[in-house]
């Protein structure tokens, strides 16, 4: 099994990313909202916007300072493959300024994944 992430810098790319993981076969998307230092350092002050607890809205409303981090397990290194096909379909190539970070990780063991139903 292998960890597909991505960080994806355009976030109005993030519905068609979605899908096109999806159509590449990605069984579910764990999705977070995220910066980076390069990010974290041209909007000095930024943070402060930020109420000490926030909502949801917050950070919609700050929007423009987050990616989006995507992440899924898949089987094998096809399937991982066919996703990273599907990112660079959608967003472009990864060398290109505004596109994103993307990396495959090996797993030795991944506990959860399937449950028992009830």
């Amino acid at each position: 099994m292998l960890m597909v992430m991505f960080v994806l810098h355009n976030t109005e790319k993030l519905d068609d990313l979605i899908d096109a993981w999806e159509a590449a076969g990605v069984p579910g998307i764990t999705i977070l909202h995220s910066t980076g230092l390069g990010r974290a350092r041209s909007l000095p002050g930024r943070w402060d916007d930020l109420p000490l607890i926030p909502s949801l809205r917050d950070f919609y409303e700050n929007d423009e300072m987050f990616s989006r981090t995507l992440f899924s397990v898949v089987p094998d290194e096809a399937a991982a493959e066919r996703v990273v096909k599907a990112t660079i379909n959608t967003v472009g190539e990864l060398s290109e300024a505004n596109t994103g970070l993307l990396a495959v990780f090996p797993l030795v063991k991944v506990y959860g994944l399937e449950k028992k139903q009830p």
